[in-house]
């Protein structure tokens, strides 16, 4: 569980330093993943949870 929290916690601190250094950014991308339909957005979390696992798995073996 404590892994589990941590992990969380740095998801939290990407995401606050990626808003801290280059807001104006994470705004053009937010606007573009909003114009994307739902299917595709399906699609790419699919694939980046995919990902995450397969990293998760060989920095754990």
């Amino acid at each position: 569980m404590t892994e589990l929290l941590s992990a969380l916690a740095l998801v939290a601190v990407l995401e606050g330093l990626f808003l801290f250094l280059a807001p104006g950014g994470w705004k053009r991308a937010a606007a573009q993943l909003h114009a994307l339909p739902n299917a595709r957005l399906r699609a790419i979390g699919a694939v980046v949870v995919v990902l995450g696992l397969a990293s998760l798995l060989l920095v754990r073996s």
